[in-house]
């Protein structure tokens, strides 16, 4: 067994040692987040890098005296050169280590009665939520889709595969990397079906009762925006006998919601004409098609004809990703003013306004501001009612402030006081 003692840094110099490992030691000044429990280690954190490590090695993190701080996987031309896996140190990242976190992400979503009867689709595997950084894994019933955002995370794909076909039982494994996300990284992504049915054409899979079949080519992200499933059931919470705006729908899952909570009216809109026509056929197959109507055209456009014309009763706003990085966040926050602005008169007087960010570095406050200066710009006083944030299968380490990508409000709009 080994014996280490602790300090203020982490543990004592050389005494969390098995076997050399390379090692990252950082500069005066960097050391409190990652003692605190933040995984993410910046290039320009780091005073030295020795022990010979190569992209994807495993590699120690340690403080200006040699204090152990944690071990995690090495990233050499990313910004951000390791990621935290472990604060244990004598854990070694060999195979036993990445099929054990996989156990225990399973173990969390059954906690939260994942899967069931009703919902078969969910996030599995949350990177650094479930101390796999670098590692996304969500399953569509019988199908698990993965996206590797590591070097050290695509080197152990057969390790990850292997842990996902055995522990869940999936039939397919598809990988849906992003190929910018692998030249970052200098890896070659292999999208598409990496074990299982090769014939496979698209998801099926079940969210709260509603069936969903959904062409591969069609699908965002993993294949679905799993993050809104309970915002989702909110909405439908709220919509019973009232007029329903559905911006930005992608395939209407927010237009399913209402036309089952009892909307009046509901109109879904999206510039995509493939998405919409994909949201059809799933209004039809849950039996709600005479309920929705589809409009292919600018959201935006949608919004600012809306507000001319007395507006709905409930406005849900969901834009896509707006600022994909920190530098590009002023530019971001000016377009989700111009939106929130729009959203809001497009919601009546009265009305309940929507709105969501899945921007990381535009987060619940900058959202809540983007909200009140632009509802200012159109004579409108929104009052925040609710505030929301990706699932609980999304879990967030209570140190990573970024893992909070996904947030959205429900506001009332009323005129300006």
């Amino acid at each position: 067994m080994l014996h280490a003692t602790a300090t203020v840094g982490g543990i004592a110099p050389k005494a969390w040692q098995v076997c050399p490992v390379p090692t990252a030691t950082l500069l005066p000044g960097h050391v409190q987040p990652v003692w605190a429990g933040h995984p993410w280690i910046f290039a320009q954190a780091v005073a030295r890098i020795e022990g010979g490590a190569i992209a994807g090695d495993p590699i120690d993190v340690v403080d200006p005296r040699g204090n152990w701080l944690g071990r995690g996987l090495y990233s050499p031309g990313s910004a951000i050169v390791v990621r935290i896996c472990t604060r244990r140190p004598e854990v070694e990242l060999d195979a036993g280590f990445f099929v054990k976190k996989v156990e225990q992400a399973i173990c969390r979503r059954r906690l939260l009665g994942l899967p069931s009867e009703r919902t078969n689709a969910y996030r599995v595997v949350n990177a650094e939520g479930d101390d796999l950084p670098g590692l996304i894994v969500d399953v569509y019933a019988d199908t698990a889709v993965v996206q590797y955002g590591t070097v050290g995370m695509k080197r152990r794909q057969g390790i990850i595969v292997d842990a996902l076909t055995r522990l869940l039982d999936c039939r397919t494994i598809l990988d849906r990397t992003s190929e910018r996300t692998a030249k970052l990284e200098a890896f070659t992504a292999e999208r598409g079906i990496v074990r299982g049915d090769s014939n496979l054409q698209e998801l099926r899979f079940k969210e709260r009762g509603f069936q969903y079949h959904l062409p591969i080519e069609v699908g965002q992200k993993t294949g679905f925006y799993l993050d809104q499933r309970t915002l989702r059931g909110r909405v439908e919470q709220l919509v019973n006998n009232k007029r329903v705006l559905d911006a930005y729908c992608f395939v209407g899952s927010f237009a399913l919601a209402a036309a089952r909570g009892g909307a009046s009216e509901v109109v879904a809109v999206d510039s995509s004409a493939v998405a919409l026509e994909t949201a059809a056929r799933l209004a039809e197959l849950n039996q709600v098609n005479g309920k929705i109507k589809y409009q292919h055209e600018d959201a935006q456009s949608a919004l600012t004809r809306a507000g001319r014309e007395g507006g709905f009763d409930l406005v849900v706003c969901d834009p896509p990703k707006l600022s994909p990085n920190r530098a590009s966040r002023n530019k971001a926050f000016v377009s989700l003013r111009r939106i929130a602005g729009a959203a809001c008169r497009a919601t009546r007087p009265g009305g309940i306004l929507v709105l969501c960010s899945c921007s990381a570095s535009l987060g619940i406050d900058e959202l809540t501001r983007a909200l009140a200066f632009g509802g200012r710009d159109v004579g409108l006083s929104p009052r925040v009612y609710e505030r929301w944030f990706q699932g609980a299968d999304h879990p967030v380490l209570a140190a990573f402030t970024e893992g909070w990508y996904l947030s959205a409000v429900l506001a009332g709009i009323d005129a300006s006081g």
